[in-house]
Formats: C-alpha cells, sequence, structure tokens
C-alpha cells in the first residue's frame, strides 16, 4: 500500500465502498442478514489477524482490552452490519448509503457529549445540511416506494437504517477509546471483527437460521468482495491515507462514497431519482463537505 499514490488509494476506498452496498444485496436474497456478516466478519478476521502476525505484530492481549475489543466488534462489526443487511431488503442500498451522511454529525456529537471533544461552527452547520439533505430524499422517494409496497417496508428500511447509523457510531467512539488505550490498529481491526462475528454466529443460533451458505457464485462472490476488499484491503489503503494526508482530507472518501452508491443503484436497482432527489443528495454530500473542513477559528 505504502508503494501506491494517494490518489490510486482514495480511489480504491472509493471505487470499493461505494460498490460494497450493492454487493450485500447478492447474500440477503438467499440468507439470513446474520448468516452473511457472520461469515463476512470471520474471514475479514482471520485474513487481518493473519496479515499482522506475518509482520511480527503481537497478537496476544489481555482480559480487560478483549473487553474493550469485544464491545467495539459488538457495534461496528457486528449489530449495525445486522442492521444495514436487513434495510436493504425493504430499500435500495444507494438510499441506506445516502443514509450514512448523518454518521459524521452523529459521531462528532457523541464524541462531544461522552468525551468533551470541541465542535466548531462549520461543523455543526455542515451536520445540519447533511441530516436536511438525507431528510429530504427520504420524504420525496417515500411515496414512490409507498406505492408499490403499501406494507410499511420503506418505514422499516428507513428506522433501520437510522439505528444501524446509531450502531456504527457506538462503536467508532469505542474505537476511539481504544486507539487512545495504545491498542495497535490491525490487532484492533482483527480481534474486533472477530468478537463481532463471535456474536453475529450467536444470533444465527438464537435465531434458528441455517448456518451454511449456498452454493452459488453470486453469494460466494460477494462474501470475498466484502470480506477482502470491502472489510481489509480497503481498511488498509484508508490507514495509509490517514499517515500521508491527515483524518481531514482523507474523511473526502466519505463524501463520495454515497454518490457512487447512488449511481450503482441506478444501474443494478432500477433506482430512478428525479430532480428534487438529487437536490436532497447534493445538500447532504454538501453538508459533508462542510463538516470536513478544516475551520481554524474553531
Amino acid at each position: 500500500m505504502q508503494a501506491l499514490p494517494s490518489w490510486q488509494l482514495f480511489a480504491l476506498c472509493v471505487l470499493t465502498w461505494g460498490t460494497t452496498w450493492y454487493a450485500i444485496t447478492w447474500q440477503i436474497d438467499a440468507t439470513a442478514p446474520e448468516v452473511g456478516v457472520a461469515w463476512r466478519f470471520t474471514l475479514a478476521a482471520a485474513v487481518a489477524l493473519a496479515a499482522w502476525a506475518a509482520r511480527g505484530g503481537r497478537l496476544r492481549f489481555g482480559a480487560a482490552q478483549h473487553l474493550r475489543l469485544a464491545a467495539q466488534g459488538a457495534f461496528m462489526f457486528s449489530l449495525s452490519y445486522v442492521a444495514i443487511y436487513h434495510a436493504e431488503r425493504h430499500v435500495p442500498s444507494g438510499l441506506v448509503a445516502v443514509g450514512y451522511a448523518a454518521s459524521p454529525l452523529v459521531n462528532g456529537l457523541g464524541a462531544h457529549w461522552l468525551f468533551g471533544a470541541p465542535l466548531a461552527r462549520r461543523f455543526v452547520a455542515g451536520g445540519v445540511a447533511g441530516v436536511a439533505g438525507v431528510a429530504g430524499v427520504a420524504l420525496i422517494f417515500a411515496p414512490q416506494f409507498r406505492a408499490a409496497d403499501a406494507t410499511g417496508a420503506v418505514a422499516l428500511g428507513a428506522a433501520l437504517t437510522v439505528l444501524a447509523v446509531l450502531l456504527s457510531s457506538a462503536g467508532s467512539l469505542i474505537a476511539s477509546r481504544n486507539r487512545e488505550r495504545q491498542i495497535p490498529f490491525w490487532p484492533a481491526l482483527g480481534y474486533g471483527m472477530a468478537w463481532g462475528a463471535l456474536l453475529s454466529w450467536a444470533l444465527v443460533a438464537v435465531a434458528g437460521h441455517d448456518p451454511l451458505p449456498p452454493a452459488t457464485w453470486r453469494w460466494w462472490a460477494a462474501l470475498g468482495y466484502l470480506a477482502l476488499a470491502g472489510s481489509v484491503l480497503t481498511f488498509a489503503a484508508y490507514l495509509s491515507l490517514l499517515d500521508r494526508l491527515g483524518p481531514g482530507r482523507s474523511s473526502a472518501i466519505g463524501v463520495m462514497t454515497p454518490l457512487l452508491a447512488l449511481a450503482v443503484s441506478v444501474a443494478f436497482e432500477g433506482y430512478r431519482p428525479d430532480l428534487a432527489a438529487a437536490l436532497g443528495a447534493a445538500l447532504a454530500v454538501a453538508g459533508n463537505v462542510m463538516m470536513l473542513r478544516r475551520d481554524e477559528r474553531g
């Protein structure tokens, strides 16, 4: 990764994370969401920990550290993804991706309320704009979805998207605490994924789902792409960008990813936005741009 120029690392993250939302749809029609999440992070955890061990990294951590990693994994790599997978059963994947435009605001507010982190004026203004854009897109498209589905599936999908954002933000806040406690990135990622996979397997058992994946190339192709490219490779690229550019410029990835996810939904899921919806999505992206710009005046 270090040998690649920054623009290639940036493109890798956007292209991969922008298409993983659609790749999820290749699995949720064949298996329960919990099964797909469990297999995804079982494979991803094994690869991440093996890569760390191959570099001579330490794999042994104390019980207190594993408790923190288990909390991170439960929210970041299990419960939030289960909610995402369920949400994509009811609404197009691109709309779920745009819903995640609210994540920077939720993360910032959570860090402020729980840890006392400062909030810049530009960040708050941008967050409000982003959330307004997401709400506008949801309200504009709700009648169209309701016309095709009068059972409330759209409302359920929207609620699950909100739940996923909240759960993911909780995981991000726990992860930030873990980094402050000097837990290295790769073992934190690998063990976090492993604990998340373990919780997902427990959910599979409690719900009585068949844990065996189907013998279809689409399901297995999606698993490989989601676990290896979407959960390991992109984190390696993103980590390299963080080292080179810092968190502010690297976070521009989160602005471009929803746009690509929407384009994929238009191309493959029959998603047809009108002008008002496009303006709403643009407002969400503009909000994120405002949040991610540094405000030196605070």
